[in-house]
């Protein structure tokens, strides 16, 4: 790899600005000044600082991110907020995306990497990994509704669902809403507050709380992130 690519790559800049620390002698590769930003190295083997600091290279990047309602899940908009735009100007990547998607208006945890083969893997309806959400309902859901979504229903516009699992935690019977939640293993466009509208309910509140073996973090304020612990990053891997 080019040592301009390598420090643009671990994010100290464009390859234009990563240029100009080269040639102020400011980068070093194994222990020797280096001006020439062309120069091949080894992601692995090289040892690379920049002033007088080591500089790790990491190749793939995993974040959890606790999305607040509001914002869209995209890379880049031109009227909307995007989840990257939470970012920090530290962490941000050109190459980072979003494993799958949230609906704007709904909240919780979405993978966000650089790692295509594992966004692949995740996303893939072979995989059917399965993805839980809270659901607050305008509306008492019933066990009829429970038998209906476990054996596939059919949505508006005929579309089939596969079978999925509708637990109720709680009914409030003299406000009529229901607190529930529902796993998935796939996702159509708004499927969860379809099918609840085709059981004559609606959907008030919408969390991801699970994705696979991933579970929210309960201590990650809404609308912020951190990474992947080398466990959790296991743990998805492992589907």
């Amino acid at each position: 790899m080019r040592l301009d690519k390598y420090l643009a790559n671990m994010g100290f800049g464009t390859r234009k600005e990563v240029k100009k620390l080269i040639k102020n002698k400011r980068v070093a590769v194994n222990e020797k000044i280096e001006t020439v930003d062309k120069r091949q190295v080894d992601e692995y083997e090289d040892y690379v600082t920049l002033d007088g600091e080591e500089v790790v290279y990491q190749k793939y990047f995993y974040y959890m991110l606790n999305k607040p309602a509001g914002v869209i899940t995209a890379t880049i908009d031109d009227f909307e907020p995007t989840v990257l735009d939470i970012f920090s100007d530290q962490d941000f990547r050109m190459d980072l995306s979003p494993v799958g998607r949230l609906d704007k208006d709904t909240e919780g945890l979405l993978i966000i990497t650089n790692d295509g083969a594992l966004s692949h893997r995740l996303l893939s309806p072979k995989k059917h990994i399965e993805k839980e959400y809270l659901v607050k309902i305008d509306g008492i859901m019933t066990s009829e509704d429970v038998r209906r979504v476990a054996s596939g229903m059919q949505i508006d516009g005929g579309e089939l669902c596969l079978p999925a699992e509708l637990i109720i935690d709680e009914v409030d019977e003299e406000n009529e809403e229901t607190t529930a939640r529902i796993v998935l293993q796939e996702g159509k466009f708004h499927q969860i507050k379809r099918m609840v509208h085709t059981l004559g309910k609606e959907v008030m509140y919408l969390q991801r709380i699970r994705m696979g073996q991933l579970y929210l973090d309960e201590q990650l304020d809404l609308g912020s992130y951190r990474e992947l612990s080398e466990e959790e990053i296991t743990r998805l891997e492992k589907r």
